[in-house]
């Protein structure tokens, strides 16, 4: 596996991967050519004399030879084409590193920091999919023993898509900033009265790093490896 960070690629393997993948392709058409050829050939030498083989059989036999070859040369251009697709995948994803992606998850980091002048601030991120249209969107943020430290919600009538939040660590009561740590958080979306099942908790990961292999482009972010499939959103 190929790992790339910090925008430079640690292995050059994969630079040659597309004209190998191309070559070898092309090599493989021309030998089925080959081998058609020489059996055609050989099969004409050793045909009766008294009985020549039929025109029509000739004909189909070439035939088939003309359509085995395109399919192949179809097969090689696919080939190639996906070659070209996961090489512009894996440069695009360079772009990623050191920025934070919404994943599916339920958890929130939040995070504080001292300015110069002794002000501590909190902060953290996270977010929600909806996949239809929501009346409501409610969201709770519990802590390690189960408690719910802060209730948030959407603004009504909430239309698709992915909704990035912060959080400042002010609990319920306005005042108190919850203790920077780990913590989890629910969303109950409702449609005319109907609670919905298509309301995906987001959660924010950073990426460190991007891998390539026989798996395709996967990030290696602060939750783990991910593939470009399971960001939502790039912040």
């Amino acid at each position: 596996m190929t790992q790339l960070s910090g925008g430079v690629i640690d292995t050059p393997a994969a630079v040659n991967t597309v004209p190998t993948t191309t070559k070898t392709a092309t090599d493989s058409v021309q030998a089925d050519q080959d081998k058609f050829m020489k059996l055609l050939i050989t099969q004409l030498q050793n045909q009766d004399p008294l009985n020549p083989m039929d025109n029509a059989a000739m004909t189909s036999q070439l035939a088939q030879l003309s359509t085995v070859t395109g399919i192949n040369k179809v097969n090689a251009t696919l080939e190639s084409l996906r070659a070209d697709q996961a090489d512009s995948a894996a440069m695009g994803a360079l772009n990623l590193i050191g920025k934070g992606v919404l994943v599916e998850g339920k958890g929130i980091k939040l995070t504080a920091s001292t300015a110069e002048d002794g002000t501590t601030t909190s902060s953290a991120v996270f977010g929600i999919d909806l996949a239809s249209a929501a009346d409501t969107v409610e969201i709770a943020i519990v802590d390690k023993s189960g408690k719910t430290v802060r209730s948030m919600a959407l603004p009504a009538n909430a239309q698709i898509g992915t909704y990035p939040i912060t959080w400042d660590g002010t609990m319920d009561d306005k005042t108190t900033i919850a203790p920077a740590g780990d913590y989890t958080f629910t969303v109950t979306a409702k449609s005319n009265g109907a609670t919905l099942t298509s309301a995906t908790p987001l959660q924010l990961a950073g990426v460190a790093s991007v891998s390539t292999g026989s798996g395709g482009v996967k990030l290696n972010t602060t939750l783990g490896p991910i593939t470009l499939a399971e960001v939502k959103e790039v912040l």
